[in-house]
């Protein structure tokens, strides 16, 4: 069974909510069986940006689900949807 790196976008309920904080949070909440790869934060407009967060997961059905729903329910995030997938 190979790997597969997804890129997901997390939006944050608002300009207000520290990034910095964000970013602990999620890595506290990844499941078993998924890697975090990297943070990026990409500008969205007036201000808001947005966090890249790639983790790698196994390359079974439904193997994303489990970190999306992980960091859906993180205080601070307003969505988060898969933007990217590819084997690594």
């Amino acid at each position: 069974m190979g790997e597969v790196a997804a890129k997901i976008k997390i939006m944050p309920s608002g300009m207000d909510v520290d990034l910095d904080k964000l970013k602990e949070d999620i890595t506290k909440v990844i499941p078993q069986g998924a890697k975090l790869h990297g943070f990026a934060e990409e500008p969205i407009a007036f201000g808001l940006k947005a966090l890249i967060v790639v983790v790698l997961v196994g390359d079974i059905e439904g193997g994303t689900e489990k970190v999306e729903e992980a960091i859906g329910k993180v205080e601070g995030v307003e969505s988060v949807s898969v933007v990217e997938l590819g084997r690594t």
